[in-house]
């Protein structure tokens, strides 16, 4: 049986009713929701106190996924994600059938395919991007471990998930490139 598997269902509930939750992610806690319901990208805008121009990242469970939201993602990007050994974080031009507020003023999108087990099968169940922001307010720092989480970001929470609560292996942030068109790239963070 999968350990996390409750979760999974509860975080799923969550999503159909257009909620947010907290949970582990490959890199660090995060904030999720669905990535195509606004509605739900507002809440986390509110809970983060952060300005919608500052753009979230969303999280696929496969690569083939890319195309559904990138309208030229440009196919050298699958032979670099292939090579890349940590989280990748790629910024793709063309952004589509995601909630608009997810989506940057200058139409591009974040998306990490994830390899954590649990977001994977999160992802893949429920057959939609989830958003992927810290789970902090705006300007804060960002929680290496749950414990460091602030109660009004956990109170804000529709669901917390409790698998890894009391994990401390220390992750590092994912890599940034932005992807362009002409499929050339730029490395914002590595």
């Amino acid at each position: 049986m999968i350990p996390f598997l409750d979760d999974i269902e509860n975080c799923l509930q969550v999503l159909q009713k257009g909620g947010i939750f907290l949970y582990p992610t490959d890199t660090i806690w995060g904030i999720g929701c669905d990535a195509t319901n606004s509605a739900a990208v507002g809440k986390i805008y509110q809970l983060k106190q952060r300005a919608e121009e500052k753009s979230m990242i969303i999280l696929l469970a496969e690569e083939k996924d890319i195309l559904r939201y990138v309208t030229q993602p440009g196919f050298a990007v699958f032979d670099f994600l292939k090579d890349a050994i940590k989280p990748t974080t790629i910024i793709y031009e063309g952004a589509t059938a995601l909630a608009e507020n997810v989506i940057n003023n200058d139409g591009t999108i974040a998306i990490r395919i994830t390899k954590d087990q649990f977001c994977n099968h999160l992802i893949k169940r429920y057959k939609k991007p989830i958003v992927s922001t810290s789970a902090n307010i705006s300007g804060q720092p960002s929680p290496a471990f749950f414990t460091d989480i602030s109660t009004v970001i956990k109170n804000g929470a529709d669901y917390i998930v409790k698998h890894r609560q009391n994990d401390v292996s220390v992750v590092a942030p994912s890599s940034i490139i932005k992807w362009n068109r002409d499929g050339s790239h730029t490395i914002i963070r590595l």
